[in-house]
């Protein structure tokens, strides 16, 4: 049954008619104690403070309805139990499941009997691949599988791009302070070769496995990388059949046993992008981090999944971001959101948030395949505080753009070792200027010099958890997952296909094809050959 998009709503108009009375944040009197205390949600061991967004009770209670009317989470219970959601009406589509709940449904205790359903084949598939990743890994810790010499392996490179290398080097980054000794996790994505050759400088090739990802077994960035780092080990007198293992679909050209000493397998139904908590991420997380960690890291993402599912906005975490997230979008027309994590270990994870968003959202088709009259995904960027203070939020505070932020700390750090300097810890300083970032974009300063006035009333969040362990690492990311998800549910836009990369992928082999004299350019095409100097 179509649902209604966001403009189709009662609620819509609703919200339209309150934008002129949003609460202005730069008075005295709106950033006070009581509002302060009340707009404080709180699940799955992080609390969302949202005072320093433009919303009162009144807005709140429109924004419930409109997820309501889109029945957003009615529908999220529908992708967790298994229907077919990643689909256009009328017109050709992948018309798939969307499946990436399921790699985390993996545990007994955190069950939800009502929501296995059709996707019961697909949990089940998912424990298998976790055990068959347990046997590999014992096997490399415990001598069975070595190298030619006999030693044991130090290293994993992951090839991959997109999905399959952003998400897993984002978490590996993050959780780095828990990985067990001997074991070390490198990355390549960019077919530059330069990008490749940097990363194989540092390591003893003999003691090095690679880690080949590509649910098709086609993508032409990651064979290439493949067969550039393949033909290293032949330099050094090393088999890559002997080194090498991949992540891709079952049956794809990489699904080859001559090849790869095991192929672990990742499916159709979960989006690249939201495939991490697969062996996309389980199995350059198991060797770089440790098995058991990857597994607190799924369980907190299932922890946080469980949370999607409560119908009250003040009680789930994602869908409340979501409304908040359409609210600047579509009613205060913010195009752009910074993702600002008061967390260094987090040094990636922006940038997966930013494929994950804009690879998801950036659509103006919805599920019905009529253009949209709306704004759908913002522009999502940023990178760690206080580094980004001291670069670019001198636009957030005072230019004329707007730009909505989302603060995430810790109030725990997450290696311990600290020490007081001028009366105060490093964490303390970290956390004190998380809050007086929020507080100051909000509330602005006013003085009679015009190159020190602030213009405040920009809105933004703070997401808060005790410290960045697996387990919250796993909740945070179920949580922007799920929250992009609720706000493509109430645009009404198919969140899990990417057409939109699909066209540069065809112009850049014809454009191959052209520089290596297999085809004949067009003329544009020649033309552009040319002009840079490539012909």
């Amino acid at each position: 049954m179509p649902r209604p998009s966001l403009h189709e709503t009662a609620a819509f108009a609703k919200l339209q008619s309150l934008v002129a009375s949003a609460p202005d944040l730069r008075q005295p009197e709106t950033l006070n104690a009581g509002r302060i205390a009340a707009m404080k949600s709180s699940a799955v061991g992080f609390d969302l403070l949202f005072a320093t967004q433009r919303v009162d009770n009144q807005i709140l209670g429109a924004l419930q309805s409109l997820a309501d009317e889109t029945e957003a989470v009615a529908q999220m219970r529908q992708i967790m139990a298994g229907e077919v959601m990643n689909r256009i009406e009328g017109f050709d589509c992948e018309n798939r499941q969307v499946m990436h709940h399921a790699m985390r449904n993996v545990f007994a205790d955190l069950a939800r009997p009502e929501l296995d359903g059709e996707s019961e084949p697909l949990i089940a598939a998912a424990r298998e691949e976790l055990a068959r990743l347990e046997a590999f890994l014992e096997a490399l810790d415990s001598g069975k599988i070595t190298n030619a010499k006999g030693e044991t392996f130090t290293d994993m490179v992951n090839i991959g791009i997109g999905g399959s290398d952003l998400g897993p080097k984002a978490i590996y980054l993050a959780l780095k302070a828990y990985a067990p000794a001997g074991h070390r996790a490198h990355f390549v994505s960019n077919v530059d070769p330069d990008d490749a050759n940097e990363v194989l400088a540092g390591l003893d090739l003999s003691r090095t496995l690679v880690n080949v990802v590509s649910k098709s077994g086609s993508t032409l960035e990651t064979l290439t990388n493949e067969e550039l780092v393949a033909s290293r080990f032949r330099q050094a007198g090393l088999d890559p059949a002997k080194h090498f293992v991949c992540v891709t679909g079952k049956g794809s050209p990489m699904d080859n046993p001559a090849k790869y000493l095991r192929a672990f397998y990742m499916y159709d139904s979960i989006g690249g992008r939201y495939s991490v908590s697969s062996m996309v991420g389980g199995v350059i997380l198991g060797f770089g981090l440790g098995l058991d960690n990857f597994r607190q890291f799924l369980r907190g993402m299932r922890k946080m999944d469980l949370n999607a599912l409560e119908t009250d906005s003040r009680r789930n975490l994602s869908l409340l971001a979501a409304l908040l997230g359409i609210w600047n979008r579509d009613f205060l027309a913010i195009p752009t959101l910074a993702v600002l994590p008061y967390s260094q270990a987090l040094s990636r994870f922006a940038a997966h948030l930013q494929q994950c968003d804009m690879e998801s959202n950036g659509k103006r088709i919805d599920r019905r395949g009529r253009a949209v009259p709306f704004a759908t995904g913002p522009i999502v960027w940023g990178e760690p505080g206080t580094n980004g203070q001291h670069a670019f939020y001198q636009l957030i505070h005072q230019s004329e753009t707007v730009v909505a932020c989302d603060f995430i700390g810790f109030r725990e750090s997450q290696r311990g070792a600290d020490l007081q300097v001028k009366g105060s810890s490093s964490q303390e300083k970290l956390l004190a200027n998380l809050l007086a970032q929020s507080l100051a974009l909000a509330s602005g300063k006013s003085s009679d010099n015009p190159n020190k006035q602030f213009p405040g009333n920009r809105p933004n969040s703070l997401l808060i958890g005790r410290q960045l362990t697996p387990e919250s690492m796993g909740t945070l990311l179920a949580f922007y997952e799920n929250k992009i998800s609720f706000q493509g549910l109430i645009w009404n836009i198919n969140s899990f296909d990417q057409e939109g990369v699909q066209l540069g992928k065809v112009l850049a082999n014809e454009i191959l094809d052209a520089l290596t004299g297999k085809a004949a350019a067009n003329p544009a095409t020649a033309a552009l050959i040319e002009a840079a100097g490539l012909k």
